[in-house]
């Protein structure tokens, strides 16, 4: 591997799988958002990501209370399922929203908890009682 991108595409790959990472370049590529693609394939993925210190699965957690405070619900859906191949748990999951409702507000978690719920039930199927 010789490069960051490089570095970045992998772990990219890793964390949201192929379909995902596939889609968002093709749906880039020859186009005004390609170069954003390269960029955060390149410093986001490359290099955050592959830094020491924390699991795939705490960066995981990390992104979902982030992105539940930004209102990124479309972000969202993918780093859910990023966060399930990484090992979060569906508990771990609800339980990181439902924290967020205390410093983000209840609207951004509310919200996100509708993206969360769907993203669970297509990949986990329905909650067990």
């Amino acid at each position: 591997m010789d490069t960051a991108y490089d570095a970045g595409i992998e772990m990219r790959r890793a964390v949201m799988g192929d379909d995902f990472v596939d889609a968002a370049l093709e749906r880039n590529a020859g186009k005004d958002g390609e170069e954003l693609q390269k960029h955060i394939s390149a410093t986001v993925w490359g290099s955050i990501w592959n830094r020491p210190g924390l699991e795939k699965r705490d960066r995981s957690l990390l992104n979902i209370g982030m992105l539940v405070a930004l209102r990124a619900t479309g972000e969202l859906r993918g780093h859910v399922r990023g966060g399930l191949r990484n090992g979060l748990t569906r508990e771990e999951i609800t339980e990181a929203v439902l924290h967020t409702a205390g410093y983000c507000g209840a609207p951004a978690a509310l919200s996100a908890m509708k993206v969360v719920q769907e993203v669970l039930e297509e990949e986990l199927g329905p909650k067990e009682s």
